[in-house]
C-alpha cells in the first residue's frame, strides 16, 4: 500500500512482504503506544465530563482497492487530501486544546525532524488565537513521557531555520516541561500539566 501527500510526494509504503515468521517479531515493546495511551485516557476524561478531547481523523482519498473477497478488502494505494496537522483537539476548562503526541527512541534529545513545518504554523496560528497548544513527547527508552509548550517547541524550530541545532535536548524539555506519571486511570494524566500551563 502506498500514501502519498496532497502534493504526490510519497509518505508510506507497505513492505512488499508484510508477512513475518514468528522468530521475527519482536516483542520488545508489548506497551500501549503513546497514541493509544492518550486515546485510552482522553476517553476516561469525556466519561468523567472532565474535557473533550478527540483524535483528528487523517482524511485520505483511496485510489486502489483489492477486492479478493468483501470479507478481504485490500487498499493498495491511498493519498492524504490535505496536510494535516496537529493530532489532538478540543475543549477543557472554557480553553481550546491542540496539541501533538510524539514518541522518540532517541534517549538524549528531540529531534525536530518529527515535525513538519506545516504542523508548526498550525500551532503558532493557535496560540495567535490564545489557544493552549502543546507538545507530549514520548521517550521510548525510558518510557518518560512529558508536555511540552508550543512556544518552547516554536523557539527552537526557529533557531533550528536560523541555524541552530536540528534536536531539543532532553534536559531542556526536563527542566521546562511537565512530567507525566503514569496512573490507572486516566493512563496519562497529562490535564495536569494543562492545568499549570492555563494558571
Amino acid at each position: 500500500m502506498t500514501i502519498r501527500y496532497p502534493n504526490g510526494n510519497q509518505f508510506y509504503e507497505q513492505p512488499a512482504s508484510s508477512k513475518q515468521s514468528s522468530r521475527s517479531i519482536d516483542f520488545s515493546n508489548r506497551g500501549m503506544t503513546l497514541e493509544e495511551e492518550l486515546n485510552k485516557s482522553n476517553l476516561y476524561y469525556l466519561n468523567h465530563g472532565t474535557a473533550v478531547i478527540h483524535k483528528k481523523p487523517t482524511p485520505i482519498q483511496i485510489v486502489s482497492v483489492d477486492y479478493p473477497k468483501r470479507s478481504a478488502a485490500r487498499i493498495n494505494e491511498a493519498y492524504f487530501r490535505r496536510s494535516s496537522t496537529t493530532d489532538y483537539n478540543g475543549v477543557y476548562r472554557g480553553r481550546y486544546i491542540d496539541f501533538d503526541a510524539k514518541e522518540t527512541k532517541n534517549k538524549t534529545s528531540f529531534p525536530l525532524k518529527n515535525f513538519h513545518k506545516h504542523q508548526v504554523e498550525h500551532m503558532r496560528q493557535c496560540l495567535r488565537q490564545q489557544g493552549i497548544c502543546f507538545a507530549v513527547i514520548k521517550f521510548v527508552s525510558d518510557q518518560s513521557v512529558f508536555v511540552l509548550k508550543a512556544s518552547d517547541l516554536i523557539d527552537y524550530w526557529d533557531k533550528q531555520a536560523l541555524g541552530g541545532r536540528k534536536s531539543i535536548p532532553r534536559k531542556f524539555i526536563e527542566k521546562a516541561g511537565f512530567l507525566v506519571p503514569y496512573r490507572i486511570n486516566p493512563r496519562l494524566p497529562y490535564l495536569q500539566a494543562v492545568d499549570s500551563i492555563i494558571d
